[in-house]
This record gives structure tokens, sequence and C-alpha cells, in this order.
């Protein structure tokens, strides 16, 4: 099949709007500032240095220290990705004497990765 074959198959052979779908979508989409802080939210899953924290923050609330350690990072690359995750309302923190713990911000991360994470294994 030819390149130009394909892509003839994923159009509508005619124009032919069924205005009646249409509306009932459009009604029933999110405002485009709405969409767009979605998918702002949806690229800081984009690095998995922010995945990984997300994960070992899913076994533990830890410091900056802890998570430094137990991937391999500096404190500061650590801190700037925790205030990236942080700004994004993915985790929180809470202060004990010097030391500052992390934890997730709510069961909505874990679901969100959970998700994600069973659609990339699925059929696997």
């Amino acid at each position: 099949m030819t390149e130009r074959n394909e892509e003839r198959i994923e159009q509508c052979e005619y124009l032919c709007v069924h205005e009646d779908v249409v509306n009932s979508v459009n009604e029933n989409m999110p405002e485009d500032e709405t969409l767009y802080d979605l998918a702002e939210l949806f690229k800081v899953f984009g690095d998995s240095t922010r995945i990984k924290i997300l994960y070992a923050l899913f076994e533990s609330e830890l410091c900056v220290c802890d998570i430094a350690h137990l991937l391999g990072l500096s404190q500061t690359a650590v801190s700037h990705q925790l205030r990236v995750l942080k700004n994004n309302k993915l985790v929180r923190f809470r202060k004990d004497g010097k030391n500052v713990f992390y934890s997730l911000t709510d069961d909505h991360v874990r679901r969100i990765i959970d998700q994600g994470m069973e659609h990339i294994t699925e059929g696997n």
C-alpha cells in the first residue's frame, strides 16, 4: 500500500460533519485555559527523574538527602525537581527541625502514575 493510500484511509472519504455530535462534544469541552493547565501537569510527568522521585515517595516520606542518596543525584538536582513537583501540587513538605520531609500531596498522584504504568504495560 502506498503512503498516499494510507493517508486517504485515515481521512473521511467525503465531507460530512455530524453537527449533533460535534455540538455535544463542544458543549462538554473544558475551557482552553483548563486544557492548557492539564497539558502543563502532564509535562511534569515527562521527566524520568521526577517519576523516580514520585515512586520513592510512594513508599515513604523522604528528605532531600534521602532522595539524593537513593537516586544517586546531587541535593541541588533533587531540590530543583522537588520544586517543580511542589509548584504543580504533586508533593508537599513539612519541616522537622532542620530537615524538610517530602511526601505525595494526595492519592491522586499515585493513581495517575498507576494508570500510566497500567497503560504502558497492557498487552505485555
